[in-house]
């Protein structure tokens, strides 16, 4: 609205505020002066309504908000009341479930699974079971984040991935930016710390992905803030010591891709790497060499994400085909699992620690999977905005960051935990690209989400106290 504003004020005033023709000489137009002093009233106060539009419309916009979260609980506690009781038959080894709705007295039998809930767990329902509350707000990229993820236990570190063409490391506690890699041509797509070396990995635009040294100097100066450093890089009033270290070399350059690279990720061990690109086709690559050890082929469009089980050498890689594939390395010769169930592009696909697979989708849904079935999906979750970068705990919780800018958590089962805060005070201002979890419990701040508003949020989530 302020646009326009501007666009109007453009066509009809001059420098001084006042419209243009009101300004000419007498001689010059042929308008009464009583009718011109009338019309100059008349744009004063389409200016003043348009200035009240605009504070209503943010207002307005802070109600929807409240509004959107509040359907969101009723709609969640509205399913679950369908449910009226259960009864239990048990005989020998085999158990069933029955399960009794007021709309439906069909009877579904289930063996050893309770995916319902009484009546009385109902009643008791308090959304949201988990209080989030944003702790560390991180600034400093020149443009939007795609990526966030978290260093090895014992090290308060984070490191982002931007379409600026670089890659920061953070410190969690200062909020400050220790180490710029700036090797990449492209914008950098992804980011991920080694899990027992100081060394990360980033995939970018250029058609590469690098390997870089990490280690970070913990006796940079505390006193200036992140945004001070990235941007003060040139400025002659800060000394070598306030800005963060830049670094421009990699230690090896992985090669060989047609396209964008737009994901990587280490293989259990950190020997091996995997690589996602545009140019249709994953590659695994050997760390000491740099050589493309394997070609994997198989999807029918640009892939968007791959991603390494934490234990086992199995690998899972998604595509703007709708479907994400499952690559089993623990043998010589690999298999592939084909998992189908999305009706738009699959926008990741990572592993839970119960040998699930989660995946999020551009038809703004999230499954998750068992990867011994291929044929449906376990848990389907529905949301209003497509899916971006999805993340899962060591407890099982699923963060899902939105196009819409929101971050739902949800449990494996399928079940709404929490949405974190959002407001023009808090929370991001643009779409969410990716999430990443803390799994060191001795830190206050166990969660961090990034996007296009060129910042990074650390966030406190906790169970709450009532459950």
């Amino acid at each position: 609205m302020k646009s326009s504003k501007r666009r109007l004020q453009a066509l009809t005033e001059g420098s001084d505020g006042l419209p243009n023709y009101l300004k000419m000489e007498d001689s010059e137009t042929s308008i009464p002066p009583i009718f011109r002093s009338r019309l100059h009233e008349l744009f004063s106060q389409i200016e003043k309504e348009f200035d009240l539009l605009y504070s209503e419309n943010l207002n307005l916009q802070e109600k929807i908000d409240i509004l959107s979260e509040k359907l969101e609980r009723e709609s969640y506690v509205g399913d679950k009341q369908n449910i009226d009781y259960i009864e239990f038959e048990t005989s020998g080894k085999n158990s069933k479930v029955k399960s009794v709705t007021q709309s439906n007295s069909q009877k579904v039998k289930a063996s050893h699974k309770l995916k319902v809930q009484t009546s009385k767990i109902v009643s008791s329902f308090k959304a949201p079971t988990y209080n989030c509350q944003l702790i560390r707000e991180f600034t400093g990229h020149k443009d939007g984040i795609w990526d966030v993820c978290t260093a090895r236990p014992g090290q308060a570190l984070i490191g982002t991935a931007s379409a600026d063409h670089t890659a920061c490391v953070w410190s969690v506690e200062w909020a400050k930016c220790l180490l710029q890699y700036t090797g990449h041509s492209g914008s950098v797509n992804s980011i991920r710390f080694h899990p027992n070396r100081d060394i990360a990995l980033t995939s970018s635009g250029d058609n590469t992905a690098h390997v870089w040294q990490a280690a970070v100097n913990w006796d940079l100066p505390r006193g200036q803030s992140s945004e001070e450093e990235l941007e003060g890089g040139g400025e002659e009033s800060l000394g070598e010591g306030d800005r963060p270290e830049v670094l421009r070399t990699p230690l090896i350059e992985l090669t060989g891709h047609l396209g964008v690279v737009v994901a990587a990720d280490w293989l259990t061990g950190g020997d091996h790497v995997i690589t996602a690109s545009w140019d249709r086709t994953a590659n695994l690559y050997d760390v000491e060499t740099g050589d493309c050890l394997q070609i994997l082929t198989g999807h029918d469009h640009e892939l968007t994400h791959a991603s390494a089980h934490h234990s086992s050498r199995l690998v899972v890689t998604a595509s703007r085909d709708t479907t994400f594939r499952l690559w089993d390395f623990r043998e010589p010769i690999h298999s592939v699992s084909v998992f189908q169930g999305h009706t738009e592009s699959v926008t990741s696909a990572v592993f839970t620690r119960e040998d699930k697979v989660v995946s999020g989708s551009d038809d703004r849904s999230v499954k998750v999977w068992d990867v011994r079935n291929m044929r449906s999906a376990l848990a389907t979750i529905r949301s209003d905005s497509s899916v971006n970068r999805v993340a899962v705990s060591g407890a099982g919780l699923i963060a899902i960051p939105h196009d819409n800018r929101q971050v739902r958590l949800f449990d494996l089962l399928g079940q709404r935990l929490a949405r974190l805060p959002r407001s023009s005070r808090q929370g991001h201002r643009r779409m969410v690209t990716s999430v990443a979890w803390v799994e060191d419990i001795s830190s206050n701040i166990n969660f961090f989400s990034c996007g296009f508003d060129r910042r990074i949020l650390g966030w406190s989530i906790q169970p709450s106290k009532d459950n």
